[in-house]
């Protein structure tokens, strides 16, 4: 059904192409598909696809249909994928639990204390235009409908015109942006897809697992976000789009709130006269002064006047704007959800009355679950800055107040001494007769701003301040006191806001176990981390790649997580994992259910936070149903990996875990002696890739670097790994595996650790994923944008031969004659796609080529940007 989908719409674009491009744009452009697709079956080489046919106007014509084609495949496999290919959902998780002997309550036990909460970020891998991403959920609506059987909409469109009409704005709508994005249009998109896909989702999946459970669970699933919050590199982010953020979420969520109630309204039409009510609801309905006389029978109308109007008035404080639907009522606002919550409640238990079919399920319970999970806030949005800009700002503070005048020349223990007595004394730092320097003045305004949110919005709009690349344990304490300059810290009190390390390099991820002992050795945090039970950590997959190459990341964060759960149990701490996960391999993609079932045994327990980031936001979140398969898989993976037995013996633990330790060592030394012992890597990096082109697109309010060095260690993750994935190499994601695996003599060792320990068989198949979709015959047309040839020659060879070192020798340790041999479906997906991919490389090298030799027609830098969205739509998990 998916193939002849793709089938479907490809006739469909093809017919806008003719209409809109004419017949020769068509033509060209499927001679080109068609030489591509008989190049991919061994009946062509690449030289004869008839690019050199195309002119400037025509080149732009094609990559943009190109760019459709990927877009729509992209939409016929979600169609049809989004339910049927996701690799486990809650009800067959519950099955799998109970059928090894966990008991429904143990599993009720677990979600007690759940979290279970997808982060989304705004990190820019996203190339697609919010503009098209909405045309084309219109046509993954209208292809719902088609499949139904309907040949025309409600509104009596014929559904295959609808389609094509749709097809044909796509065609005529600019797929770049024609100016870099703002913090406020990430926040803008944000709230499109609560308002779309997670508000009316959320509750209907919680009555499923109701069903389910065979009781009501809290709610475990909550949704986070960092926009308008992650500060990190990000000089764009400030207080006023704190403010922003959590301002357009409260609108977002309580407009939802005032539709529901108000369709709540029109549906319950119960009549005192014909049916009992609770006296609690006939206190609320006159409560509502609604004195209406058509309404006079019907108290739960009044009731919910009253309510509609209470959280009119609460949208009015909040925000300062009035419902859709104004209401004459006079009420006070809802001091916090809590009593919004409480009055629909008695609408429910009124409902319940008797014991019928209106007791438990409907839209008021819908409503109550959509107020429990989304509150006033709708989204925790977490803050995050660099620890290094902490050091300066606290050094700077802590110099005009007199206190230390060389901060930054301490060493930790004379830090934390200073730092504990400061936090305990009841004095703020900061003076009004002090001039501070603007980054100062810019941290102390974002935390202010955090108390003025928690004040506004309740204490769950912000609850978490991440530090990155976090190096000591005054590098949290340095946020205790940041936070208490605005009140969110008091000495002798919990404090509001927690303080949440980020470890990312290879040597943070290793030292992490001894910073959060020492953490936990303070009296002071002993005490409240008691009394909350819990405290979060988040690991960085990006830097750590960057760092030591996939293998080496991948292991030490897996020991990390270990190491953790020791010093957390010994604590008596819960750990609350927070996985920096990015769409690629090279940045902790891949399947997360996978990523989550291969966690080390008793190390979630429940409780995981997981960054959803770019195009994967679109891809796992573009459309209900996508949504919620996403979400069943992941409530389905952590409960899986927090209840399900471990299968693996004492003695093969250790022994795989020696085994990785060696292989870790071999692909990291393999790794780094490419990446930073070569001279002249970084300029090859950067000739060599579309690095500089790619800072130019206009998909993110974050620079590229955290510096203007052009150093590989201050490269941002994100665009190194993108860089990567243009020119088809991935070197991120497989780069030093097959050094390692050729290094390691015991193969049966390694096959038995490919098919017992599910760690290493979701290392394996990420692996997999990354070498299936790269090119080494397309990435040698990329090496010849290197100028110095000799260095073109010597590191591309490098890479070249490591290439087919780790391919031959994956297949052999997994047993298969070709990649993805045992996973036919993400193998028929890559297939289909890569001979749409490799004229969009050759055109773009080509288009490389004529830019850096210095030709400035400006159709050829946007012939450059429509190759690189091109090349990222097909691809899918590009960054």
């Amino acid at each position: 059904m998916q193939r002849s989908d793709i089938r479907y719409l490809g006739r469909l674009l093809g017919n806008v192409i003719r209409q809109y491009g004419g017949d020769e744009l068509y033509e060209r452009t499927e001679r080109i598909r068609s030489a591509a697709v008989d190049r991919h079956r061994g009946l062509a080489a690449s030289s004869n696809l008839g690019l050199d046919a195309l002119t400037l106007n025509n080149s732009l014509s094609f990559v943009r249909g190109f760019i459709l084609f990927s877009m729509l495949a992209n939409l016929a496999e979600d169609h049809r994928g989004a339910a049927t290919h996701a690799p486990c959902n809650v009800e067959q998780a519950l099955e799998k639990l109970r059928t090894v002997g966990v008991d429904d309550k143990q599993i009720a036990l677990l979600l007690e204390d759940a979290l279970i909460a997808p982060v989304l970020t705004a990190h820019p891998t996203e190339v697609m235009r919010k503009s098209m991403i909405d045309h084309r959920n219109r046509i993954a609506k209208l292809m719902r409908l088609r499949d139904t059987g309907a040949t025309h909409t409600p509104e009596e469109e014929d559904i295959e015109t609808g389609i094509m009409r749709q097809i044909a704005l796509l065609w005529q709508t600019r797929p770049l942006r024609g100016e870099r994005l703002h913090v406020a249009d990430e926040i803008d998109t944000l709230r499109d897809y609560f308002k779309d896909v997670f508000l009316p989702l959320l509750p209907s999946l919680y009555a499923r697992w109701e069903r389910l459970l065979g009781k009501r669970p809290p709610s475990f699933l909550r949704l986070g976000s960092w926009i308008g919050g992650d500060r990190d590199g990000n000089p764009f982010v400030t207080a006023d789009s704190l403010q922003l953020a959590v301002a357009r979420g409260a609108e977002t969520v309580i407009r939802h709130y005032l539709e529901s109630v108000h369709a709540l309204g029109a549906e319950l039409s119960i009549s005192s006269s014909v049916a009992e009510v609770d006296p609690e609801l006939l206190a609320l309905a006159d409560r509502s002064k609604d004195s209406s006389a058509a309404r006079a029978a019907e108290p739960y109308r009044r009731a919910l006047s009253g309510v509609y109007a209470r959280l009119d008035a609460t949208l009015m404080e909040l925000t300062g704007k009035s419902a859709p639907r104004p209401t004459h009522l006079a009420a006070q606002p809802y001091g916090s959800p809590d009593g919004f919550r409480e009055e629909l409640a008695v609408i429910a238990r009124s409902l319940g009355r008797g014991g019928g079919v209106l007791t438990g399920e409907g839209a008021c319970a819908r409503l109550i679950r959509t107020v429990e999970t989304f509150g006033f806030h709708m989204a925790t949005l977490d803050l995050r800055q660099n620890s290094a800009v902490h050091e300066r700002v606290v050094g700077e503070l802590l110099r005009a107040a007199g206190a230390e005048m060389n901060y930054a020349g301490l060493a930790e223990p004379a830090r934390i001494a200073l730092l504990r007595h400061e936090l305990k004394s009841p004095r703020l730092l900061t003076t009004p007769f002090a001039s501070y320097s603007a980054e100062t003045r810019n941290e102390l305004e974002i935390v202010r701003a955090a108390a003025e949110a928690r004040a506004r919005y309740g204490p769950a709009a912000i609850a978490n301040y991440i530090v990155s690349m976090c190096k000591s344990v005054s590098d949290l304490l340095e946020v205790q006191l940041l936070l208490k300059e605005a009140g969110l810290h008091r000495p002798g009190e919990p404090p509001s806001i927690m303080a949440v390390p980020l470890f990312e390099t290879i040597d943070d991820l290793e030292a992490a176990p001894a910073i959060m002992r020492d953490w936990f050795a303070l009296p002071e945090n002993a005490e409240w981390m008691q009394a909350s039970g819990r405290q979060e950590v988040m690991l960085g997959y990006s830097d750590s790649n960057k760092d030591g190459g996939y293998l080496t990341s991948v292991w030490s964060l897996h020991c990390v997580s270990e190491a953790l759960r020791d010093v957390f149990s010994k604590a008596g701490i819960t750990m609350q994992l927070f996985h920096g996960r990015g769409g690629t391999v090279g940045r902790g993609g891949g399947s997360s259910f996978s990523a989550i079932r291969s966690q080390p045994n008793g190390v979630l327990r429940g409780r995981i936070r997981i960054t959803e980031q770019g195009e994967m936001i679109a891809a796992k979140y573009g459309t209900q149903e996508c949504a919620a398969a996403s979400l069943e898989t992941l409530a389905a993976a952590t409960l899986l990996a927090s209840l399900e037995p471990t299968q693996l013996s004492d003695a093969d633990a250790g022994r795989f875990a020696a085994t990785m330790a060696e292989l870790s060592s071999y692909a990291s030394r393999s790794y780094r002696a490419l990446v930073y012992e070569i001279d002249g890597f970084p300029l090859f990096f950067r000739q060599f890739t579309p690095i500089t082109e790619i800072a130019a697109l206009k998909i993110g309010s974050r620079p590229a670097s955290r510096t203007e060095s052009d150093a590989i260690e201050d490269l941002r993750a994100i665009p190194w790994v993108f860089s990567w994935a243009q020119a088809r190499v991935m070197l991120p994601g497989w780069f030093g595996v097959g050094s390692a695996l050729a290094a390691f003599e015991d193969r049966g060792l390694l096959r038995h650790m490919a098919a017992g320990w599910p760690f290493f068989a979701t290392t394996l198949d990420n692996l997999e994923m990354v070498l299936a979709k790269s090119d080494m015959d397309i990435a040698a047309h990329y090496a010849e944008l290197v100028e110095d040839r000799c260095l073109a020659r010597h590191v591309f060879g490098r890479i070249s031969d490591e290439w087919r070192r780790t391919h031959d020798l994956l297949l052999d340790v997994t047993g298969q004659c070709r990649l993805l041999e045992r996973q036919p479906k993400p193998e028929a997906s890559i297939r289909l796609r890569l001979p749409y991919i490799e004229p969009l490389n050759l055109l773009q090298v080509e288009l490389l080529k004529r830019h850096r030799a210095g030709e400035n027609d400006p159709r050829i830098a946007e012939g450059i940007q429509l190759t690189i969205n091109a090349i990222a739509a097909a691809l899918r998990n590009s960054g």
